[in-house]
């Protein structure tokens, strides 16, 4: 009898302890190290940007308003902020929201009026307020009750972002201001912050244009949706005049490279290894003409005889050596003598730096698949020769800080916040390189392309064997500075960097299938008939310039 109470009691006790675990979100994230003092030059990292008349600074000093213990990601919840500490002379635009799921790791901009005109007004306050959803009536866990308000602009201004209470009463009208509409621009849904079945969504709100040439900023807000409906009086922030003025200089890139050192980790049974381009080039890969596939010829080391721009319209393609003995030594790579290319632009109308991390692999490897408790070499599936990836670096132009990562996998990716990256000697982040594919994961381990419990398989782990992107890059481009980086012959290559398929697809399923029960030759035919092409290597990839995100902002 006193073993059971003793069990009982012990249960309990584990119950109550569990209720009284900490959110992630109540410790707030900092960078391992300090930043360091930046190479001087312009307006880069010095705290506050002009974009043409409205000047803007970071605020990241919050109070709590509302916290839901329920919803959203791991359904941990939500909290909402308001700004406790706002520089003199500048005004907030909205509140903050972020997930419970992580560390309080939150900005929004605060804006001041810098056009030195008394007859204009940059910044007005809401002429009212209008509730777009309350919890009230809900019967969830959480610290009080919220509420979300739309400010009411005066005409001719635009709303950047909402305002939470933990009571009925309408915010006050100095909370927040409104932007003129010639300093907006418009926004749309991005990440999900928070959600319910009882229909409100809450995102971050984002510039809806994004790229080297878009002028939207990310204000640090949210929109909130109801029953599936938002207001479409929110705006996010614009760069008026278009000004480059906050974007790193030479030096500040080659500090920043330094400071952010991407390390990448390649799997202990990895066979392919990354290269430079020029090794690869110098080690026998042969550019081949259609119509003329019987004389390929031997590319310069630089690229310089490569056909330059074009597009990929099958003419020209890249491929090994043809001798069985070269061919197998250079689809290895040679990872001392690899190098990372990095394409430097901005983002967000030159509020944030990008630096776009390319990474070359002469050659990729075959894919393997998990089909429930079946691990299945693919054969040639996957395997194609000229591989590139990347990993891209967002930096914020107000301090130098670096914000997120972005992992390139296959055709898309993923966005991180920074703290939800493994960092290594400092704020230099970790990527790991999964085996023989090459896309980019934050963590080790496995992560199944497909559905449910089948898909291709791509495995990452650390081993002693990595690259340090700090240790040997090169900038082949930042247009905003000009002619100061020289592009490489070879980026303005538009054709594949491999031939297309040389093996039958059809084939080689079978092989697989055979080992399979019939239910599950179906689903597995299925999920790998809807992988991209360049994934099952029936097509050649194209270089770093022929993807979206070269002018524009990655997929996620």
């Amino acid at each position: 009898m006193m073993g059971n109470r003793l069990n009982v009691l012990s249960k309990i006790s584990d119950r109550f302890k569990k209720k009284k675990q900490p959110l992630p979100i109540e410790t707030s994230f900092k960078l391992p190290s300090q930043l360091p003092s930046w190479p001087p030059g312009g307006d880069f990292a010095r705290g506050t940007i002009d974009l043409g008349g409205l000047e803007i600074c970071q605020v990241s000093a919050f109070t709590k308003v509302w916290t839901a213990h329920e919803g959203g990601p791991d359904n941990l919840g939500a909290t909402f902020f308001e700004a406790s500490t706002v520089p003199d002379g500048f005004f907030i635009l909205g509140c903050y929201s972020q997930p419970n799921n992580k560390a309080l790791n939150g900005w929004i901009l605060a804006a001041k009026d810098v056009t030195c005109d008394p007859c204009r007004n940059v910044l007005k306050p809401p002429i009212d307020y209008s509730l777009v959803w309350s919890s009230e009536s809900l019967k969830i866990k959480q610290d009080g009750v919220g509420y979300i308000w739309l400010p009411i602009p005066p005409e001719g201004y635009k709303v950047i972002g909402h305002v939470v209470t933990n009571s009925p009463q309408k915010p006050a009208l100095d909370k927040v201001r409104c932007v003129e509409i010639d300093f907006t621009d418009d926004c749309e849904n991005g990440a999900l912050i928070w959600s319910l079945e009882t229909g409100v969504n809450v995102y971050i709100s984002r510039p809806r244009v994004r790229g080297v040439e878009a002028m939207g900023i990310l204000a640090g807000t949210f929109v909130a949706r109801t029953n599936g409906v938002e207001s479409d009086v929110l705006a996010c922030l614009k760069n008026a005049d278009g000004s480059r003025n906050a974007m790193p200089n030479v030096e500040q890139i080659k500090a920043l490279v330094e400071a952010y050192s991407l390390h990448i980790y390649f799997h202990p049974d990895e066979n392919y290894f990354p290269s430079s381009v020029t090794w690869f080039f110098r080690n026998g890969a042969l550019l081949y003409a259609k119509g003329d596939e019987s004389n390929p010829v031997s590319i310069d080391e630089t690229g310089s005889n490569l056909p330059q721009g074009g597009g990929n319209d099958g003419a020209f393609w890249i491929d090994l050596p043809t001798d069985d003995a070269s061919k197998e030594r250079v689809k290895k790579g040679d990872l001392a003598e690899a190098c990372a290319y990095l394409h430097v632009k901005p983002m967000f109308g030159g509020t944030f730096t990008d630096i776009a991390i390319w990474v070359f692999y002469p050659f990729n490897g075959p894919a393997k698949a998990k089909v429930e408790f079946f691990n299945i070499s693919l054969g040639k599936i996957g395997e194609h020769v000229g591989d590139w990836e990347h990993v891209t670096l967002r930096i914020s132009n107000l301090d130098g800080e670096l914000k997120s990562v972005y992992f390139g996998q296959h055709s898309r990716g993923i966005w991180l916040d920074s703290s939800e990256l493994e960092f290594e000697n400092g704020n230099r982040p970790v990527a790991y390189s999964s085996l023989s594919g090459h896309a980019s994961y934050p963590r080790p381990g496995l992560v199944l392309q497909g559905s449910g419990n089948i898909g291709i398989r791509n495995d990452s782990a650390k081993s002693k064997v990595l690259m340090e992107v700090g240790a040997k890059f090169v900038v082949v481009k930042a247009e905003y500075l000009g002619s100061i980086f020289v592009e490489p012959a070879w980026l303005n290559y538009g054709r594949e960097w491999g031939p297309k398929i040389r093996y039958s697809i059809e084939d080689e399923l079978k092989k697989v299938e055979k080992v399979l029960p019939g239910k599950l030759k179906r689903l597995f035919d299925k999920i790998v008939r809807s992988l991209p092409n360049e994934v099952l290597g029936e097509e050649g990839p194209t270089g770093p310039k022929g993807k979206d995100s070269w002018m524009g902002d990655e997929r996620d």
